[in-house]
């Protein structure tokens, strides 16, 4: 169980219940920019996360839903 400030109790495998998470959504316009982001400031600092977050940027680049800007 996780906390979002958003959306409250989450349960994600592996994360602590009292752990705080922020939450992207394919809907969301700008969360795709911000993954891309996220990748170059984790490749800066040592990260080898690049290829999961490609998939990521593609997963939501290709989800066919509405796009708006969050709330």
């Amino acid at each position: 169980m996780a906390i979002s400030g958003k959306y409250g109790k989450i349960d994600i495998p592996n994360v602590g219940e009292d752990e705080p998470v922020f939450i992207l959504r394919a809907q969301d316009r700008v969360a795709q920019g911000m993954i891309e982001i996220y990748k170059v400031i984790t490749s800066q600092h040592g990260s080898h996360l690049e290829d999961g977050l490609d998939k990521e940027v593609e997963r939501f680049r290709s989800w066919k839903g509405p796009k708006k800007m969050p709330d």
